[in-house]
């Protein structure tokens, strides 16, 4: 019988690209690929469309960033990445999320993160991305990641610390991706964490 395969959807609230926190989000999903199959859908929140701002309703919103939507409710697991502006995540990555059921985020797991110019922005993960998450009833991961501008090289986490934080939280979301699977698949295989 073939494993089943879980599905991770990867959000940046960036709305440049090349984006460091699709990047960051993408490092992350490496590392959980490492422990666990996955197929990995990404999105930067200008894949949602240029409505996605003007729509006061799930009912209004654009095929675009309703299939952001739908994305993120369907997925078996999320990860979460928003650069800091203004001390805060983004205001769309926020909207976006306005649209999401709670119900089809309790109990998935999540790893949350940011990007920002310095280290006076690493709390906006611990006071703001992980509350907003725990008010859906998601698992968040207990390692979650935050980069700044010098942890990147050629627009790829390259701090050796950071690089060791990105492979926890992978190892983290593995380990309760796995989990998830067993209860539907006695066969699942779970590779162990390699050293960094």
């Amino acid at each position: 019988m073939p494993q089943a395969v879980s599905t991770v959807v990867a959000i940046s609230g960036s709305v440049n690209r090349p984006s460091k926190s699709l990047a960051l989000a993408h490092a992350v999903a490496a590392a959980t690929r490492r422990r666990i199959d996955l197929n990995l859908t990404s999105f930067d929140i200008i894949d949602a469309g240029p409505g996605l701002g003007a729509a006061f309703a799930r009912s209004e919103l654009s095929d675009d960033a309703r299939r952001v939507v739908d994305a993120i409710e369907q997925a078996d697991a999320i990860i979460a990445i928003s650069p800091v502006y203004k001390g805060s995540y983004t205001g769309l990555f926020k909207h976006l999320f306005d649209f999401v059921s709670p119900n089809s985020l309790a109990g998935k797991p999540v790893v949350v993160g940011a990007t920002g110019g310095g280290h006076r922005h690493g709390l906006v993960v611990e006071h703001q991305m992980r509350p907003l998450f725990g008010f859906f009833s998601a698992l968040t991961v207990p390692t979650s990641v935050y980069l700044s501008e010098h942890e990147f090289e050629n627009g790829k986490p390259s701090d050796a610390a950071a690089l060791e934080r990105i492979d926890q939280a992978g190892a983290q979301l593995g380990a309760l991706l796995a989990a998830r699977r067993i209860n539907r698949s006695p066969d699942v295989a779970i590779r162990p964490a390699t050293a960094a």
